[in-house]
């Protein structure tokens, strides 16, 4: 089976589309072989669909999983016994949510891959850390839903963790002082889901007329657009209310799903999301046929992680556009992209739309 360790010292953005077109043809491949022989209902699938693993096959024509069926199946490749937390998607009240199981293998790829990718936008440094949330949301870490398993992932990269928002998800007015007091001057991280640093963090600042002068920190957020697009709230508007109250400008939305958890899409100095090495995207119209470049279509999402579960190759219910590849201006390798919201009819899903979902 594909090792991931064999790529993960190589610097995320420095491939280009040939090179990654063989590496990804490669790992796919035995990845989709691996789970096909340990996974029961992913075999089942792809016994339905005629498919042989044992094929050469270009990636693109590698089968897909609706990202829904982790909804419907527990899809694991390892024994029970071998798992050593289980991830759930954010939902309403009364829908399924996702459950995705993880080995220590792939918990440790999760982590060494976040941490590569974001390395490459706040730097090597573990920096203080604010996040805009609750300290409720990661008390149970078995089973940590997307937001708790954000929390932690990016926990790793700060020190000083401090949490912006009381049990309540009001602002705690102490813990935001004292972090204040202590690195108003110095580079910081933020980190929070969009929704949630709009709603409980930006908008009260905003109704309270206060302001947090911290401009010289990062803020990295995703997730939870739907209910922003609905109070008319997009990436430019957002961002222009975090430099009013905040005097942050370094601001980068990513995108990703509980699904394939650490192969993130971070934003670039441009504003566009980037496939990293060890991730890829591909835009299908409503027959499945493959978009062409700045056609807008269903996003497919691969990754190199998953190994306990099949959810290397999954067909998502957002739809995107991609931009270009190896010609972006921040000078990252690979596919840059945007992401338009779900698809029309398609069950809501986000990381953190309500705050119900706690």
């Amino acid at each position: 089976m594909f090792d991931l360790n064999t790529i993960i010292n190589i610097p995320p953005y420095s491939l280009n589309k040939g090179d990654k077109s063989a590496l990804f043809n490669m790992a796919i491949a035995s990845l989709t072989a691996h789970h096909y022989e340990r996974c029961e209902n992913y075999h089942r699938i792809l016994r339905t669909l005629n498919y042989n693993c044992h094929s050469e096959t270009d990636y693109y024509d590698s089968p897909f999983l609706p990202v829904r069926l982790f909804k419907d199946f527990d899809l694991l490749s390892v024994e029970k016994s071998e798992i050593s937390k289980t991830m759930t998607s954010s939902g309403t009240s009364g829908q399924k949510v996702s459950r995705i199981y993880l080995d220590k293998t792939t918990a440790v790829l999760q982590t060494k891959v976040l941490n590569k990718i974001v390395s490459e936008t706040i730097g090597q440094q573990r920096l203080p850390l604010l996040i805009i949330d609750s300290r409720s949301v990661v008390k149970n870490r078995a089973l940590f839903s997307a937001r708790g398993a954000g929390i932690l992932g990016f926990s790793m990269f700060g020190k000083d963790v401090t949490y912006a928002l009381d049990e309540s998800m009001e602002l705690d007015a102490d813990s935001i002082a004292s972090f204040y007091e202590k690195y108003n001057s110095d580079k910081c991280l933020i980190f929070g889901f969009t929704y949630i640093i709009w709603e409980y963090f930006i908008r009260k600042l905003i109704e309270t007329d206060q302001k947090l002068l911290l401009d010289k920190s990062i803020i990295i957020h995703g997730g939870g657009w739907k209910q922003l697009n609905e109070q008319a709230i997009d990436n430019e508007l957002l961002k222009k209310h975090i430099i009013e109250t905040c005097g942050i400008s370094n601001v980068f939305n990513y995108y990703g799903m509980v699904e394939q958890t650490g192969s993130i899409f971070t934003e670039c100095e441009e504003g566009y999301l980037h496939c990293s090495i060890f991730s890829d995207v591909i835009t299908r119209r409503d027959d499945f046929s493959i978009c062409d470049k700045n056609e807008r279509g269903l996003v497919q999402l691969l990754s190199l992680i998953p190994v306990s579960y099949p959810g290397h190759n999954l067909l998502s219910e957002d739809i995107g556009e991609i931009l270009g590849e190896d010609d972006c201006k921040c000078c990252r390798l690979g596919k840059y992209f945007r992401i338009y919201g779900r698809a029309e009819n398609a069950e809501l899903r986000g990381c953190s739309d309500t705050v119900e979902r706690i």
